[in-house]
C-alpha cells in the first residue's frame, strides 16, 4: 500500500471502530481486515499500530483539535462528527510524528490517500505544528486519558500516584507467558523460544512465566502449539496461583471465560482432581476447549451456565475445595491492551456490574465446603468493585473469614511475599507491577 494508502485506512479502521462503540475494537479491527484480504500482513500491521496509538491519545488529540480551533477563532473548523477521526488522524500525524503540513498535503495527490487538506485543515493544523502532544494546559484527566466520571474514583484510589498510573496504562502491555508445568519446565521453555528466535526471561514475580522482549508471533512457534506455553499476563497467573488449588481437589473455576485460569488451576492440581470450568458463553467454552486439548490436560469438566445446569448446581453445593470467582468487571486494569475499552465503558455499566459481581459472589459461595476457599477476583483498579464488594460479602456472609493473601501465597509458593504486606488483598497495578491491574481476595468458610 502507499503510503496514503496506510492513512486512509487508518482513518477508515477508526470511522468503523467508533461507529461500534459497545463492541471491543480488536474484534471490529479482525472484522475490518478480512474484508479487505488485499492488504498484505506488514500493511494491516502498520495500519493497526498506527490506529492503536492514536486510540491511546484520542483525549489529548481531541483537546489539541479544540484548542488549535478556537486559538483560531474559526469555529466552522470544528469537524464534523463524520470527519472526526480525520481530524484525529492529521493531528497525530503533526504531533506525535511531526510530519509537516507539505507532506501530509502531498497525501491527496495519491489516489489510494485521504483528500486534500482544506484551507481551514491546514490553519488548524498550522497552530499544531511544533507542539508535543502533551501540553502544560491539559487538565489531568485529558493528559491521562481518564474518562472524567472516573477521574474521582481514581483518585481516591491511588491519591498523588495517580498521574504516574494513568501514563502507565497508557504504555503498550508486555506479551507474558505461563510455562505449561504439565509438559515442560521454565528453563526448557525459554531454551526452546530461544531456538525459535524469540528472547525471553523470566517474569519478576510468577513463578512459571516469561516476558518476551519485542514483538513476536508467538501463535506461529513450536512452543506454543505444542501447548508447552500459553499466553496470560503475569497477574492473571498470579491470581491462579493464589487459589492454591492442589492435586486430587475439588475445583470450581466459576466465570472461566477462554480457560486462561482454567489451564493455570489444571496445572497447580497436575492434572488430577475434579476441574469444572463454568460459563454462560459457549462460543468462550468452545475456545478453551481447543486450549484444554493443546495443553494436554484431561480434568476439567465443562459447564454452561443457564437454566440446564440448575440440577447440577443444586447437587454441587458444598461439595468443592476451591471456588474462583474472576467475575464480569469494568476492565479498568486493561486499559493497556484495550484503549479504546475506557471510551465505550459507561456510568450505568459500573453501577450493573457491581450489582451483578455480589450476586455471582452470592452464588460461587454455595459451592464451598466448610474449610474450602472462595478466590474473589477482578481485572479493576475500582474500590467499589474490589474491597467494598468483599465487605459487603463478608458482612452477608458470616460464614466466611478473609485469608491474608500472603498466607495463601505462602502455601501456594516458595519465596517471601513480594508485594504490601499490610494489605490482606493482593493489589496490582501497571505502574507499581508492570502487571494489568488485579484484585484478590482470599475467602475462606467456617
Amino acid at each position: 500500500m502507499t503510503p496514503g494508502g496506510r492513512v486512509q485506512a487508518v482513518i477508515d479502521l477508526l470511522t468503523t471502530i467508533m461507529a461500534a462503540p459497545s463492541r471491543p475494537a480488536d474484534g471490529t479491527a479482525r472484522a475490518f481486515f478480512h474484508e479487505r484480504r488485499y492488504m498484505g500482513a506488514k500493511d494491516r500491521r502498520a495500519v493497526a499500530d498506527r490506529a492503536w496509538a492514536i486510540l491511546r491519545c484520542r483525549a489529548r488529540l481531541g483537546w489539541w483539535v479544540d484548542h488549535a480551533a478556537a486559538r483560531r477563532d474559526r469555529h466552522n473548523t470544528t469537524p464534523a462528527p463524520d470527519n472526526v477521526m480525520r481530524w484525529y488522524v492529521l493531528a497525530y500525524l503533526v504531533l506525535v510524528e511531526g510530519q509537516s503540513i507539505e507532506t501530509l498535503a502531498g497525501l491527496g495527490r495519491d489516489p489510494h490517500g485521504p483528500a486534500g487538506l482544506t484551507q481551514g485543515e491546514r490553519d488548524l493544523l498550522a497552530e499544531m505544528r511544533g507542539g508535543s502532544l502533551d501540553h502544560s494546559a491539559m487538565p489531568r484527566r485529558v493528559r491521562g486519558e481518564c474518562p472524567s466520571w472516573l477521574e474521582e474514583s481514581l483518585s481516591a484510589r491511588f491519591g498523588p500516584a495517580l498521574d504516574h498510573e494513568l501514563a502507565a496504562m497508557n504504555r503498550e502491555a508486555p506479551l507474558d507467558l505461563r510455562v505449561n508445568t504439565l509438559k515442560t519446565t521454565r528453563a526448557q521453555a525459554h531454551a526452546l523460544l530461544a531456538a525459535e528466535g524469540i528472547e525471553s526471561s523470566p517474569t519478576p514475580f510468577a513463578p512459571f512465566g516469561l516476558r518476551v522482549q519485542g514483538r513476536v508471533n508467538v501463535a506461529a512457534c513450536a512452543p506454543f502449539r505444542e501447548g508447552l506455553v500459553e499466553v496470560q499476563d503475569e497477574g492473571s497467573q498470579l491470581t491462579a496461583l493464589l487459589v492454591g488449588a492442589r492435586p486430587g481437589e475439588s475445583v470450581v473455576d466459576y466465570c472461566a471465560g477462554a480457560g486462561g485460569k482454567t489451564l493455570a488451576l489444571a496445572a497447580s492440581m497436575g492434572n488430577k482432581g475434579r476441574l469444572v470450568a463454568c460459563d454462560i458463553s459457549h462460543g468462550r467454552m468452545e475456545r478453551a476447549t481447543q486450549r484444554l486439548r493443546r495443553a494436554g490436560v484431561h480434568n476439567v469438566i465443562r459447564r454452561l451456565l443457564g437454566d440446564s445446569t440448575a440440577a447440577w448446581f443444586k447437587r454441587a453445593q458444598g461439595r468443592f475445595d476451591r471456588v474462583l470467582a474472576d467475575v464480569p468487571c469494568t476492565g479498568t486494569g486493561t486499559w493497556r491492551r484495550n484503549p479504546d475499552a475506557r471510551w465505550r465503558l459507561r456510568p450505568e455499566e459500573s453501577a450493573e456490574l457491581t450489582t451483578r459481581q455480589a450476586d455471582i459472589l452470592a452464588r460461587a459461595e454455595r459451592l464451598v465446603r466448610p474449610g474450602g476457599r472462595l478466590v474473589y477476583t477482578t481485572c479493576s483498579l475500582l474500590a467499589a468493585e474490589n474491597e467494598a464488594q468483599v465487605e459487603r460479602f463478608l458482612m452477608d456472609s458470616p460464614t466466611f473469614r478473609l485469608i491474608p493473601a500472603d498466607h495463601a501465597w505462602a502455601e501456594s509458593t516458595e519465596g517471601p511475599w513480594p508485594f504490601d504486606p499490610a494489605s490482606p488483598f493482593l493489589h496490582l497495578t501497571p505502574a507499581q507491577h508492570g502487571t494489568d491491574g488485579y484484585f484478590v481476595a482470599v475467602l475462606e468458610r467456617n
